[in-house]
């Protein structure tokens, strides 16, 4: 009985030190992810926000548009006022290289908020 009670009592000092060093090794890397996907993303989004604008009209073109049905008015042109469409925007669609870009942009930041709450979840196991 001596015997096997000095087998595990090596066994739990044992097991606790490679415990100890798994838990301490994948503990600093959850936090090198956190670091690189908390980094990653503030630069998605800044990447995304700059982005934005290419998916709207430019609002100059409504008000230049405006502005040119005004001076027909003004001029006495009711025939070129009418003719020319009050809003250019409503035949505006943003191109289809924009709409991937954008796509990936906001896969990459979701995935990179997704191994981030990853790794939060790692780390409060």
């Amino acid at each position: 009985k001596d015997d096997r009670s000095r087998f595990w009592g090596l066994y739990k000092r044992v097991a606790e030190e490679h415990d100890d060093e798994f838990l301490e090794r994948y503990n600093g890397d959850m936090d090198i992810v956190l670091v690189f996907s908390g980094l990653f993303s503030a630069v998605s989004t800044s990447f995304i926000v700059a982005m934005e604008s290419n998916l709207s009209p430019d609002p100059n073109d409504t008000t230049h548009a405006l502005l040119t049905q005004l001076v027909q008015i003004g001029l006495g042109n009711f025939t070129a006022a009418g003719s020319t469409p009050a809003t250019p925007a409503s035949s505006w669609s943003p191109s289809t290289t924009n709409i991937r870009i954008q796509s990936i942009a906001y896969a990459s930041l979701s995935f990179s908020l997704l191994a981030a709450f990853g790794a939060v979840l790692g780390k409060q196991w």
